[in-house]
C-alpha cells in the first residue's frame, strides 16, 4: 500500500513538473516543436539587400518567418547566435548587422522581435583600440617568473640552444 501511494505520487509530480509546451491554435508548426513567426523587415532606404545567417532572403520591405520556440524565444538551431544584415545599396551608407542569441549551450536566449528596422545611414561602432595583437594592453614580464638553469628550445628546424 505504502509502495503504492509512494509509486503514484511520483508520477503526479513528474506530471506536474514537466508540462508541456503546446503550440498555439492557428500557428504554423515547424521542426524541432517550433513555430512560425512573421517579422516585418524594414529600412530606411527600400531596394535593400537582407541576409540571414549568411544567406540571402530578399529586399526590403519584407515580411521574415522565423522559426522561434513557442514561448517567443529563438530557437537553437546549432548556432549560438541568429545574425539579420542589411547590405548597403548606395554610397554613404553602412552595412547593418543584428544579431540575437540563441540560447546555445545554455547561454542567454533573446526574444523574437515584433519588427526590425535597419537606418542604413547609421554609422557603425567604433572598435576599440588592439594594443600589440592583443585586445587589451599587456603590462608585465615577457616571461614568466625566470628560470635560473639549462633550458632546452626546440623550434622547427630542431636547434638547440642552451643557456646557463
Amino acid at each position: 500500500m505504502r509502495a503504492t501511494l509512494l509509486f503514484s505520487s511520483g508520477l503526479a509530480a513528474i506530471g506536474l513538473f514537466a508540462g508541456c509546451q503546446t503550440i498555439p491554435p492557428g500557428a504554423e508548426r515547424g521542426p524541432h516543436g517550433t513555430m512560425a513567426y512573421e517579422v516585418p523587415v524594414e529600412a530606411s532606404e527600400p531596394g535593400i539587400r537582407i541576409e540571414v545567417n549568411g544567406q540571402y532572403v530578399g529586399t526590403t520591405p519584407l515580411r521574415l518567418k522565423i522559426w522561434g520556440d513557442p514561448d517567443g524565444t529563438f530557437h537553437d538551431f546549432g548556432s549560438y547566435y541568429y545574425v539579420v544584415r542589411a547590405l548597403p545599396a548606395n554610397t554613404n551608407q553602412f552595412t547593418q548587422t543584428i544579431a540575437y542569441n540563441t540560447g546555445r549551450a545554455w547561454g542567454v536566449e533573446d526574444r523574437i522581435p515584433s519588427q526590425i528596422y535597419f537606418d542604413m545611414y547609421k554609422k557603425p561602432a567604433e572598435q576599440p583600440p588592439v594594443y600589440g595583437g592583443a585586445p587589451y594592453p599587456y603590462y608585465g614580464p615577457p616571461y614568466a617568473p625566470y628560470y635560473y638553469g639549462p633550458r632546452v628550445i626546440i623550434t622547427p628546424g630542431y636547434h638547440r640552444r642552451w643557456w646557463w
